[in-house]
């Protein structure tokens, strides 16, 4: 195991190549760290910017060894990752910020949910769905309409339905592929907020100003940060957040999608172990982004400040978007971030734009 702090010029392994484990490996370069991608993606966007890049499977054993030969810590910039690989790199003597928990409540929306009520940041009812018969019983405890998702894997809207009526609930449970499920009481909400925070390893939390976000078809649009909430939400989100990461004795970021309601009270609609496409915005408003945050919390550094240099709207460049680069590059108040991917299909992610204002 590798002592803490890690010293400039230690190697971070980032479990992932795409535009996060790109952000993260640019972040740790500006601290003197190498960073070293394990991906599949022979292409992948994160590889040309880190100082190596292997090339396997997650769970391939031989790209594991290799990656704890030179990892002095290792991290993810996606949940989507088995837990096991975790576990794996732990018997490596490899540490792994986040740890093996965090990524397993976040992959199960049941556990997710479970989990959060346990340590008290109030969700949404729920329901558990096996089989298409659960799905009944579970309308006349939440009420119709109620939004069924799968409990593992869906992400940007994927994987989820309405079930408007106990008449669609066979189609609804089919059209999720018969896969299990979680049934969700509608969240009557006034707006979509998030909060970006960060734990230290040893125990330190810091929390970013709220996000204002928007979806299109399930999807991130923007984000408007800091948004115009009151002190009392601000704190409010901050203390959610700190039960979160201490519940779990987190190390690293982590964004909490919330849902606010018209009484003011924050229901937490999920969590990310990792950083967060709605906190994309600070890397031209704040001090201390939270690429550089998540990487001074795994390699053991002191947290660093979370103001606010400026209001800032993110907006997600989505597919053939990202050809306006040279319009967006001459706008004086537009910061363009392209994620060098290759091919623009429609509704990826190739790149973000953050415009800046006054605070």
């Amino acid at each position: 195991m590798s002592a803490f702090p890690l010293p400039p010029g230690s190697t971070i392994g980032i479990l992932g190549g795409g535009q996060l484990g790109r952000m993260l490996a640019l972040a740790a370069a500006r601290l003197g760290f190498d960073t070293v991608i394990l991906t599949p993606e022979p292409d992948a966007c994160a590889s040309r910017v880190a100082t190596r890049s292997i090339v396997a499977a997650y769970d391939d054993a031989v790209a594991l060894e290799a990656l704890s030969l030179v990892a002095g810590v290792a991290t993810f910039e996606f949940e989507n990752v088995p837990a096991l690989v975790v576990e794996q790199l732990q018997a490596l003597k490899v540490e792994v910020a986040p740890g093996p928990r965090a990524l397993a409540v976040a992959q199960d929306r049941v556990d997710e949910k479970t989990f959060l009520n346990g340590c008290g940041a109030a969700t949404v009812a729920f329901v558990a769905i096996d089989k298409a018969e659960d799905i009944g019983p579970a309308l006349d405890r939440l009420g119709a309409p109620a939004l069924l998702k799968t409990r593992r894997e869906g992400y940007d809207g994927k994987g989820q339905t309405w079930v408007e009526s106990h008449a669609d609930a066979a189609a609804a449970f089919a059209r999720l592929g018969g896969k299990p499920s979680i049934l969700e009481a509608r969240a009557d909400f006034r707006r979509e907020v998030s909060v970006i925070a960060a734990r230290g390893r040893d125990g330190e939390i810091a929390a970013y100003p709220i996000g204002e976000n928007h979806h299109e078809n399930g999807v991130l649009r923007r984000t408007r940060a800091p948004a115009h909430v009151s002190a009392e939400t601000q704190i409010q989100a901050e203390t959610i957040a700190a039960r979160i990461l201490n519940g779990l004795d987190y190390v690293g970021v982590m964004g909490v999608e919330l849902f606010e309601l018209a009484d003011g009270r924050l229901l937490v609609n999920e969590i990310a172990p990792r950083v967060h496409n709605s906190g994309h915005w600070t890397l031209d408003g704040c001090e201390v982004d939270q690429f550089e945050q998540h990487i001074r919390a795994v390699a053991g550094w002191p947290l660093g400040p979370t103001t606010a240099l400026a209001r800032v709207e993110m907006e997600n460049l989505l597919g053939e978007e990202i050809d306006a680069w040279p319009a967006l590059a001459a706008e004086p108040n537009a910061r363009v971030w392209h994620y060098g991917k290759g091919e623009a299909r429609p509704g990826r992610k190739m790149g973000h734009v953050n415009r800046l204002s006054g605070l």
